[in-house]
């Protein structure tokens, strides 16, 4: 019904009683009107009852119209007709107001508004308000409005500056930038209001301790800041001291994470208001509420308490968790439109933070529906009634997350889109703010290890959409990133696949069929919500925001430049720094990590690996690396250092050491790594499972943080790049990979009495490989962590060399390709597998390639038998070129990282993208997908990129692979590459790649086409000898005799394919969890589906077979 029909009611009620008080008085006066010593008193209170009567009257007549739109708007099926469960609503709250105020804040934003009487900050015109969203530990949701906080950044003045210019500073840059307000919307008579004069030092390049005069500008709105910058960056009065140009200081900090640095607030933090510092908003006269949140109050920033998350402050409350999937409907061979194809069903899954599973499954489903088991089902005659109760249902809801897989990019731009195109004027309120429309906006993120994303945001106030597709993308280096493959790789749960063009038969269909359907939705919200959970994605993301101090919204959507801005500030501002704005104009590269040359080959002997703890962090650490002591050109001279009061990196950069002053980036790291240290120590005695979760989630993300810190100071795109910096550090990391290999050959060999010369074998990074003579596990970790303490004692602390693993045996293949068989912790039982930069793990390969490297190495390494590995290489060699492998072997997968028109040279997953394009424009792949496709035959001489093909589309049409194709360019030198050290360089490829297993072919030619093949006829050959027959039987002449024996091995062929197929089809359906329905599914990722695909054509063929015998006469 809403606000509105319950004020509607309240409006009816008071003017009833009114009106009864009213009609009293007007009898009163009939009776009592004779009485000439009452009647003035009884006049006057008719006439004021009759007025109170009018009055409330026309009020209660509005507000009863208000109430019967309310009734009359909701839609048939409606989910406000006796559907709403009490469970659906949050907690409700105290009965008493609290005296304090605290809460988990989830989120922050922004917005302009007008000034609220007792708070601090301007007392008319526009003002900034920061907003706070968070919940309660009771699951209460919370709206807080901190008020008196105002945008500012730092411009260096110029020397001799004084009090007495800033005046005429101000008034210069306020009138200019009222000038520059376009129509000037927010009514703004103050741009400026103040500046500061102060003494600090730059982040960038040590300055002896002397302090520069900085001018902090304090300015009315956060969207003045840009303008402000370039303003003072070309030139403004400063008083009597003429033009001055001034560089500016921290003015590309977005406005949220300048309030967090400075109030000390970090992300998923509980922060308390004390009793009296806040105004509960509520009905007049108070300030009314704006949001849907239960609490909502205003504060004076400065009052807000942040607790840091230890303790009784680490855990969450119950947050909802709202999973949401839709159905549309579709036309064939086109994927849905919004402007065209209806929204059939929305699946939604509730889950509370720490609960095991949803207490609410619901699916609103167009048009009728059979019941779900365990599910509300909530049926609708028009796509607009279920669309807007959707809304609503989210509204009552109030979810605190909102997710899904690929949400961001489809279901929720589809609902709005949708919603718009059926002028369904209520939907786009999904946030948390009642007027606040949830718009899209395009973002595109990109980087060196993901490439360019482009990606759709929505706007919610005071939800978190978390999309766990994107999660996977960033965090998981998968082959597919379909919900059924991802899911079968975390979870061991498949799920059935309705193709688009299936889904509007099966709603056009019975109820039966649209509950298959609903069922099908339902399980796409069940999943990612697994997911989640399975991987902590939660627990990880939150921990993170509280280590980089940013919000959780900031951690989903950007990368990891903001995080480290923002623990710099916080460090900076402790230390009166300034961070300055550096304008991006394409850096220099630097030499990266060394790699030491590998001495190829089987090693039957225990091979220890030694590794540097934290080598980039512990190397700034070591040797004060940072903006703050990077000395300039004549900077000894200029500031009297000593010989020992500075050093001279390998790449010639100079920094002074922590003797003359200790290096911001340094702290931030020694911070981030003893508090790992703390955690991991508390993570080792802590035994509840929740906690436990969180700390492991936060050392995570205490480590990822401070590997980010030397990334960041390399990023020549980056918000402060410093090549000095980061080509220092990898400079030290290559000469003390160096070090450490003449330091452990020199030392342990003959002449210094051990069993034999040592000798590193490999090195890479932060990494080296030795053999040190021993014949057991047992012996190689001894000595290896002998190797690893005295190492260290040559490089200065934290630089710490530690043991990590013995490989035996070990095959060490080229630079960055290697396996063997792992012990790390016990001499007996090893950890598996350990494979580096081979196919088994690559994913631009097919899956065969994977398969049967994993399976050789396997072989070589677990079992020692290498004539195994080389008779099962032969095999899948036969299999492949007599076309035994199923399709799903021979997919590739390549991600879209770039236009099309930004490639070089011409991609096969490129070129097949172009092509589903024009076949199908809503299908298709976008930039950052992964297209799977295989290389099927074509023209003698033809390219691949011309030959890749959608792997369903070339089963669908029958199109041959080029089989010579994946032996070739696929197997051949991922096999060779393993086989060459154990066989030698020429031996392997004539073992492998010849012989008999390779002269068995089968050639398989497509279906008749166009063309000149249009003008051919195809003729059937006999089943017995295979000559041409001049007509469509079975056998000719000469093999007519044979007619009986041929038919029944014909039928034995097809009873053979039926059963298999059976066997297939029976676990299709298990799979969908129905054994009495058709299975629909045409999952690409399973291999169950090619199977069953290539049966039922082998079925077809088959069948088409016998029927040239005819019915049988013998």
């Amino acid at each position: 019904m809403g606000l509105y029909g319950l004020y509607g009611l309240y409006g009816l009620y008071g003017s009833l009683w009114v009106s009864m008080v009213s009609m009293v008085s007007m009898v009163s006066m009939g009776l009592y009107g004779s009485l000439w010593s009452l009647w003035s008193l009884w006049v006057s209170m008719c006439l004021y009852g009759l007025y109170v009567f009018l009055w409330v009257s026309m009020v209660s007549m509005v507000s009863l119209y208000g109430l019967c739109v309310s009734l009359w708007s909701l839609p048939t099926g409606s989910l406000f007709v006796g559907d709403v469960n009490p469970k659906w609503w949050r907690p409700p709250l105290p009965r008493t107001p609290p005296d304090t105020l605290c809460f988990l804040q989830l989120d922050i934003d922004h917005y302009v508004g007008s000034p609220v009487p007792g708070m601090p900050g301007a007392t008319h015109g526009p003002v900034p308000i920061l907003r706070l969203f968070g919940v309660t530990a009771e699951g209460n949701s919370v709206c807080l409005h901190l008020h008196g906080f105002t945008p500012y950044f730092y411009v260096l003045a110029p020397q001799g500056v004084g009090v007495q210019h800033l005046e005429p500073l101000r008034q210069e840059l306020d009138s200019a930038l009222l000038r520059e307000l376009r129509g000037n919307r927010e009514g703004l008579s103050r741009a400026v209001l103040g500046l500061e004069l102060c003494y600090k030092q730059s982040l960038l390049g040590y300055h002896g301790g002397q302090l520069s005069p900085f001018v902090r500008v304090l300015l009315a709105l956060p969207r003045l800041v840009p303008p402000a910058r370039r303003l003072l960056e070309q030139g403004l009065p400063w008083g009597d001291m003429g033009v001055h140009r001034a560089a500016p200081y921290e003015s590309n900090v977005d406005f949220e994470i300048r309030f967090m640095v400075d109030s000390g607030l970090v992300g998923c933090s509980w922060v308390e208001v004390p009793s009296g510092q806040f105004h509960l908003r509520g009905p007049p006269p108070g300030v009314p509420p704006v949001s849907r949140c239960q609490l909502e109050a205003d504060a004076a920033w400065g009052g807000l308490r942040c607790h840091p998350p230890e303790g009784q402050w680490m855990g969450l409350p119950p947050l909802r968790i709202l999973s949401v999937d839709i159905e549309c409907e579709g036309r064939k061979g086109i994927f849905p439109e919004p402007e065209q194809d209806a929204v059939i069903q929305v699946g939604c899954a509730v889950q509370r933070q720490g609960d095991p599973e949803p207490f609410l499954r619901l699916v609103l489903v167009l048009s009728s529906c059979a019941p779900i088991p365990g599910a509300a089902v909530i049926c609708f005659q028009r796509e607009r009634d279920l669309l807007q109760s959707w809304a609503e249902f989210v509204r009552i809801l109030d979810p605190d997350i909102i997710t899904g897989y690929n949400i961001q990019n489809f279901d929720l731009p589809y609902l709005l889109q949708r919603a718009r195109v059926l002028k369904v004027d209520s939907f786009p309120f999904l946030g948390r703010i009642r007027l606040r429309r949830s718009e899209l906006r395009d973002s595109t993120f990109q980087s060196r290890q993901l490439g360019r994303r482009e990606n759709k945001v929505l706007s919610a106030e005071g939800r978190v959409v978390l999309d766990m597709l994107q999660v996977l993308l960033r965090e998981h280096k998968l082959r597919s990133y379909t919900l059924n493959a991802v899911s079968f790789h975390f979870l061991q749960e498949q799920k059935e696949d309705v193709p688009h063009g299936i889904i509007t038969d099966l709603q056009r269909g019975s109820a039966q069929s649209r509950r298959r359907l609903a069922l099908y939705c339902l399980k796409d919200t069940i999943l990612p919500l697994r997911l989640a959970q399975r991987l902590r994605v939660l627990l990880s993301h939150v921990e993170l925001a509280r280590v980089t101090g940013v919000a959780l919204s900031t951690i989903l959507c950007r990368g990891q430049q903001v995080r480290v801005v923002a623990q710099l500030l916080r460090q900076a501002m402790r230390e009166d720094l300034l961070m300055p704005v550096v304008k991006v104009e394409g850096g220099e590269d630097y030499e990266g990590a060394t790699v030491i040359e590998p001495l190829k080959g089987y090693y039957d002997v225990p091979i220890v690996t030694l590794d540097f703890c934290s080598l980039y962090p512990s190397i700034m650490m070591a040797h004060n690396l940072c903006y703050s002591t990077l000395l300039p050109p004549g900077g000894v001279q200029r500031f009297g250092l000593g010989p020992t009061d500075y050093i001279r990196t390998p790449s010639g950069d100079l920094f002074v050491t922590s003797g003359v002053r200790r290096g911001l980036l340094p702290r931030v790291l020694e911070g981030l790594l003893e508090a790992r240290s703390r955690v991991k120590q508390e993570l080792a005695q802590e035994q509840d499972v929740f906690r436990r979760q969180v700390l492991h989630g936060r050392q995570m993300a205490l480590k990822v943080s401070a590997n980010s810190v030397y990334g960041f100071t390399g990023a020549q795109a980056g918000k402060l790049p410093c090549l000095e910096v980061s080509q220092s550090v990898t400079a030290f990391g290559r000469q003390m990979i160096e070090r450490t290999k003449q330091l452990i050959e020199e030392r342990y060999c003959l002449r210094q009495g051990y069993p034999a010369d040592a000798k590193v074998v490999y090195g890479d990074t932060d990494s080296v490989m030795c053999r040190l003579g021993v014949t057991s596990v047992a012996e190689a970790m001894t000595l290896g962590q002998e190797v690893a303490t005295w190492v260290s004692q040559h490089f200065p602390a934290p630089i710490r060399l530690q043991f990590e693993k013995v490989y035996w045996p070990y095959l060490l293949i080229s630079k960055k390709r290697y396996a063997g068989l792992c012990y790390s912790s016990s001499p007996e039982v090893s950890d598996g597998l350990d494979c580096k930069g081979l196919e088994a793990v690559r994913r631009d390969n097919c899956p065969l390639v994977a398969n049967v490297v994993t399976a050789c190495l396997q072989r070589l390494l677990l079992h020692r038998d290498p004539a195994g590995a080389v008779l099962h290489a032969q095999e899948v060699i036969s299999d492949l070129l007599c076309d035994r492998l199923d399709l799903s072997q021979l997919v590739i997968t390549k991600e879209l990282t770039r236009s099309d028109s930004e490639y070089s040279a011409p991609q096969a997953h490129v070129r097949l993208a172009q092509r589903m394009r024009q076949r199908d424009p809503g299908s298709a792949p976008a930039l950052g997908d992964r297209v799977p496709y295989v290389i099927v035959t074509g023209a003698k001489g033809a390219a691949a990129y011309t030959r890749s093909e959608d792997p369903i589309y070339a089963l669908e049409h029958n199109l041959p692979i080029d089989s010579r194709y994946y032996l070739e360019q696929q197997l051949a030198k991922p096999l060779l590459r393993i086989f060459e050290p154990i066989l030698g360089e020429g031996r392997a490829e004539s073992i492998l790649l010849r012989g008999e297993h390779t002269r068995c072919k089968t050639l398989l030619t497509a279906q008749l086409g166009g063309g000149l093949m249009a003008f051919t006829t195809r003729k059937s050959s006999c089943v017995g000898c295979r000559a041409v027959l001049p007509h469509h039987g079975a056998v000719c002449d000469f093999c007519s005799h044979r007619q009986a024996e041929l038919y029944q091995k014909e039928v034995g062929a097809l009873a053979t394919l039926e059963l298999r197929f059976s066997r297939l089809w029976s676990q299709c359906q298990r799979c969908q969890s129905s054994m009495h329905q058709d299975v629909l599914c045409t999952s690409r990722d399973c291999p169950i589906f090619y199977m069953r695909r290539k049966v039922q054509k082998d079925l077809d063929v088959q069948q088409s077979l016998l029927d040239r015998f005819g019915v049988p006469s013998w």
